[in-house]
């Protein structure tokens, strides 16, 4: 299932520059995999000093997160916390020297009525540049 930019933008409260991923290329009731191409952009929101630090991943691995909660979730999207992240490595420093398109993945590890857990990478081509595992605290009314 394809999903596109613009149905991602109205699946999660990030919005204009802030909404970092370009596509849904994979998604199923275990996990995602989104593409993103906006860590080449310029005027990123989170560069700092013109450099997009490779810390910048988590916030695309926890927008791929939310996208795959809004999907899977039958009475929209719940809203929830991005909690903690355990067990990062950064195989690199920054993503935006980075010419290939990221690839985000999320599998979904734990998922109860107060909280999930999930492990992701960020890829570009063959090279890992980062992963970890998050857990999101979900609000009233429910997964991210």
């Amino acid at each position: 299932m394809a999903v596109s930019h613009e149905r991602i933008a109205g699946l999660i409260p990030h919005h204009g520059a802030m909404c970092l991923l370009h596509e849904v290329l994979q998604v199923d009731d275990e996990g995602i995999t989104c593409r993103a191409v906006s860590h080449r952009n310029s005027d990123h929101p989170l560069r700092e000093d013109g450099v997009l630090p490779a810390l910048s991943g988590i916030e695309y691995a926890a927008q791929a997160m939310a996208v795959h909660g809004a999907l899977r979730e039958s009475r929209g999207p719940r809203p929830g916390m991005l909690a903690a992240v355990r067990d990062v490595v950064f195989r690199v420093e920054r993503l935006d020297d980075i010419p290939d398109d990221l690839v985000i993945t999320a599998r979904r590890l734990l998922d109860d009525s107060s909280r999930l857990m999930y492990e992701f990478d960020v890829r570009a081509g063959n090279r890992e540049l980062l992963r970890g595992r998050a857990v999101v605290v979900l609000g009233a009314g429910g997964a991210v």
